[in-house]
């Protein structure tokens, strides 16, 4: 089996995050794997000590995201100025030495020292098994282990500190995505209010429009049907007019073709009475 799982699923496995199927991967990796899971069961009793442990506040360092040339130098880290300080203070110490003119002696197992004073000369004692001195090399050894050392000490110093600065961000971004995702939970929730009371507040505006429109449409409907009647009225009036007007004009025409044809009958029945003959004989040419 190939199957090993990264660093984010044993978190989300941790905190109970996945899904059946991935967590019987996983305990099958477990039960395969028992070095993992006692890893594991570590960081669950680091989480229980987590959760007892009170919350204290932490002032999040400044954190410099431009270029290179912000970033921090060598000599401004804590553990050099450490070492400057100290170099310092025994260089402080080496010129008041020099100002006050201390002597120091060492003697039969005693380490006297005076200032401006002259320490008593005495006779050195001769043994007869000295004790050889130590040679430079053995001197230069020293100084290498110690320096090992001391630089050992440092970058474990240093370490810790990085240890407890990545802890101290990671916690701070942890706390702050938290209150980013509350924050934008409430926004949500506030723009949800918002869009509701808005589409609310526009159908009463449309509703209101519509109801509106409506009375100004049935109002003109109605001053346009009353002109519209009073146009029509006006209209038969006229029409009435001009037929009656015309009816009056047919008849005058006709009254005066009968009076014309009631003349022309009289004047024929005038001249037959007064020709009697003539007519008789007329009729009787044809």
């Amino acid at each position: 089996m190939n199957y090993k799982p990264d660093e984010s699923t044993l978190i989300s496995y941790l905190y109970g995050e996945l899904d059946a199927k991935e967590t019987a991967k996983l305990q099958e990796y477990f039960l395969q794997h028992p070095e993992e899971l006692s890893k594991l069961q570590q960081l669950t009793e680091v989480r229980n000590v987590l959760k007892v442990a009170e919350d204290q506040e932490v002032i999040a360092p400044p954190i410099f995201m431009d270029g290179p040339s912000q970033a921090s130098r060598f000599w401004q880290s804590g553990y050099v100025k450490t070492i400057l300080s100290i170099a310092a203070s025994f260089l402080l110490l080496l010129v008041a030495a020099r100002l006050i003119g201390p002597e120091i002696s060492y003697s039969k197992g005693e380490l006297r020292i005076s200032f401006n004073q002259a320490a008593p000369i005495e006779k050195p004692v001769v043994q007869n098994d000295p004790t050889p001195s130590l040679t430079s090399h053995e001197i230069q050894g020293m100084i290498n282990t110690s320096l090992v050392k001391n630089n050992e000490l440092i970058a474990t110093e240093w370490e810790i500190s990085n240890k407890r600065i990545q802890a101290s961000l990671q916690n701070n971004l942890a706390s702050n995505s938290a209150k980013i995702d509350e924050l934008m939970k409430v926004t949500s929730q506030a723009s949800q209010d918002q869009v509701r009371t808005f589409v609310a507040g526009l159908q009463q505006d449309n509703l209101q429009l519509m109801k509106d429109y409506m009375a100004l449409s049935t109002k003109d409907q109605q001053v346009y049907v009353e002109n519209l009647l009073v146009d029509f009225s006006k209209y038969l009036q006229e029409q009435r007019k001009q037929d009656l007007m015309l009816f009056q004009t047919r008849m005058s025409s006709i009254e005066k073709n009968t009076d014309q044809f009631k003349l022309e009958t009289e004047q024929i029945l005038a001249s037959i009475i007064a020709n009697p003959g003539n007519t008789f004989k007329k009729v009787n040419n044809y």
